[in-house]
């Protein structure tokens, strides 16, 4: 059995965690850090610690009706894609424990669009 990081749990939440393929389980946000636990193989789980939180990144949709998705880019270890039943309350949690300037929305389809075309344009300028 794995052993939790927090002390003290604000949230516990169904999810899935998008790594390679998916997992499902529950998210536990508490006082020291953002854990997944994997519902069916006790074995794989994340921990991260609110000190390796670099920016919590979230696709949002419908002017902010819909977050199908949320990440959270770490120092060390990479990106972590999630997502869960009722995501604006995770983000709320999660705020508690990030700076809010490191919580930002992920760039639109026609954003990204727009930069690639921009992109080609300047390599071909050089």
């Amino acid at each position: 059995m794995v052993k939790s990081i927090n002390t003290k749990v604000d949230l516990v939440i169904n999810a899935t965690a998008f790594t390679g393929l998916t997992d499902y389980g529950k998210i536990m946000i508490g006082d020291n850090g953002f854990e997944f636990f994997n519902a069916r193989d006790a074995r794989k789980f994340i921990q991260i610690p609110w000190e390796e939180v670099d920016k919590v990144i979230a696709s949002v949709m419908f002017k902010g009706k819909w977050i199908p998705r949320y990440a959270i880019v770490t120092k060390k270890s990479g990106t972590f894609t999630f997502s869960s039943k009722k995501p604006k309350v995770v983000l709320k949690a999660i705020r508690e424990y990030v700076n809010p300037e490191n919580m930002v929305k992920s760039l639109s389809f026609f954003q990204v669009l727009t930069r690639s075309i921009k992109s080609i344009g300047k390599k071909k300028k050089k």
